[in-house]
Formats: C-alpha cells, structure tokens, sequence
C-alpha cells in the first residue's frame, strides 16, 4: 500500500522557514519521481517542484526564485521541502505526490502523479 504522509506545516511570521517532510512508504524515492504541490484557498493546486528519482536533480516552478529547496533522504525514504523567506501568499496546503515513473526531468503537471499525501497546512501570518 502506498502511502505518503506530510507533516511540518504551522504559523509562521513573515520572513520565517520551514522544512516539510514527506514521508513515503510502499514505493521508493530511488525509483520515483516525488513531486511538491500547493492549493491557496479558492485556488487552484500548482506545482512547487519535483526531485528526479535518477539523478536527485530538483526543479521548480518559476515563482520560486531561490526560496525553495527540495532534497531527499534515500535511507529514509524521505522528501523534504524547505522554505525561507516566507511571505503571506505562500499560505496554502502543501501536497507531496509520487510519479510510478523514474525519469532523469521530473514532471511538475499534476496529471503526471499517481499517488497523494492529505497535505499539511501553512499558514503566513504575523
């Protein structure tokens, strides 16, 4: 059965970080594609960035610009996304996702995601 589970979110102040961890069971982060995501209320899900099973090389989304960081802990089957300098727009639920496929550029569409963590809550705010 595969699971992934986020935790890490909370309230934070602006300017503040945090490192959500994504805790994957039932597949392996050396042979899938792990993927980040966001839903802001009334908005749509976006991509945040992925780290290729193959090379461990992350992407990510334009808005970004140097504030996020994903790495992986392949002993513990782990993901992590770390997040500086945060501002009030980058409140929202923050989903890891698994891609079945191992690709050396990981995808950053949803559709390309099989399986889905509940999501854990950040919230900018002073």
């Amino acid at each position: 059965q595969v699971q992934l589970v986020e935790s890490g979110g909370g309230l934070v102040q602006p300017g503040g970080s945090l490192r959500l961890s994504c805790a994957v069971s039932g597949l392996s982060v050396d042979f899938n594609n792990i993927g980040w995501f966001r839903q802001a209320p009334g908005k749509e899900r976006e991509a945040v960035g992925c780290i290729s099973s193959i090379t461990g090389q992350a992407q990510y989304e334009g808005f970004v610009k140097g504030r996020f960081t994903i790495s992986r802990d392949k002993a513990n089957n782990m993901v992590y996304l770390e997040i500086n300098s945060l501002k009030p727009e980058d409140t929202a639920v923050y989903y890891c996702a698994a891609d079945l496929r191992s690709t050396y550029v990981c995808g950053m569409r949803l559709v390309e995601y099989d399986f889905w963590g509940q999501g854990t809550q950040v919230t900018v705010s002073s």
